[in-house]
């Protein structure tokens, strides 16, 4: 019994001068490591800050800067060349009251309206064709995509030859089909000259769309679309539930990709009818355009742009509000 005692009286003791070991370990330790005064970063912060801080000057530098700037010569009559006065507001008010621009921006906003479904729908068709990892899909979407890849501008240029009268391709085909006598004059008429730029645009463009849906609806796993299939969903019933909701979010971006890009209209009307016959086909951006460079008034010109930007921005909200996710 005395030998039990003394071997457990033992054990205690080692066990208790670990424990003391172990707390003076930790308690040195603590009083060599450095306290971090309060406030100061982390080792991983001060790695996110270093990463962040560039992305953050260039935002600074490129976008608010020339906003700052650019508000402050919408208050001013800055004539490009010359003296300037600061003249407040008044830059606003006659933008506002400037028949062109009010024009302007009517055509502008019908022009979106009209091109921004037929746009989503084609590149949504596209899309569901050339999904699949089928035999062919990758010369499809490289064709689909061509137009967008040659861009607006050489596009313009080859309708500027084609839709010439008598010697175009546009006139030639229908001619052939019996549709015109093979003389229309496309970009002297407003109408025509915006439908036929319509649907050029409808075709360049279409394109991106394809491309972002597309990434959406490869993304989607398979499984969901079998387990339709079990259930007896059709085609149809599939794209309706599970496709299209699922694509919430490559839908808003095409679409405000569309919407700003035609709000944005410039390069097709400039090539194409420089905005005539008269104003008739006259964009927002034309209309901004002509006032800095031809008439020489930047600072009504940069309020038209802020009224501009202000637009775009209230519709970008409101699509994405639209669009948003629920659950």
């Amino acid at each position: 019994m005395s030998s039990a005692a003394n071997t457990a009286n033992t054990a205690n003791s080692a066990a208790n001068a670990r424990t003391s070991s172990a707390e003076a370990t930790a308690g040195s330790a603590a009083r060599r490591a450095p306290r971090r005064r309060p406030g100061s970063l982390t080792h991983p912060s001060r790695t996110g800050l270093a990463l962040v801080t560039p992305a953050v000057l260039f935002v600074v530098v490129f976008v608010f800067a020339p906003l700052v700037v650019a508000v402050y010569i919408s208050l001013t009559d800055f004539p490009l060349i010359g003296d300037y006065d600061f003249v407040g507001f008044r830059n606003y008010s006659l933008a506002w009251s400037d028949r062109v621009f009010n024009e302007a921006l009517f055509y502008t906003l019908l022009y979106t309206a009209i091109v921004t479904l037929p746009i989503l729908v084609l590149g949504y068709t596209l899309a569901v064709v050339v999904r699949a990892n089928r035999r062919g899909s990758t010369l499809l979407r490289t064709i689909f995509f061509l137009p967008y890849i040659v861009g607006l501008t050489t596009i313009s240029f080859l309708t500027l030859l084609e839709a010439q009268p008598g010697s175009g391709a546009v006139n030639v085909v229908l001619e052939t089909l019996g549709i015109t006598d093979g003389t229309t004059a496309w970009l002297v008429d407003g109408p025509l000259a915006t439908g036929l730029i319509i649907v050029m645009v409808i075709w360049a463009v279409s394109g991106l769309t394809m491309v972002l849906l597309m990434s959406g609806m490869q993304a989607i796993p398979r499984e969901i679309y079998e387990s339709a299939e079990l259930d007896g969903a059709g085609w149809w019933r599939t794209e309706r539930h599970i496709t299209i909701p699922m694509l919430r979010r490559s839908i808003a971006l095409s679409l405000v990709i569309s919407v700003i890009g035609s709000l944005l209209a410039f390069t097709q009307f400039y090539i194409l009818t420089q905005g005539g016959p008269g104003s008739e086909t006259t964009t927002v951006v034309m209309a901004i355009y002509r006032r800095a460079f031809v008439d020489l008034q930047l600072g009504v010109s940069t309020a038209m742009s802020l009224i501009l930007v202000l637009i775009i921005a209230v519709i970008a909200a409101v699509q994405f509000w639209l669009l948003r996710e629920k659950d």
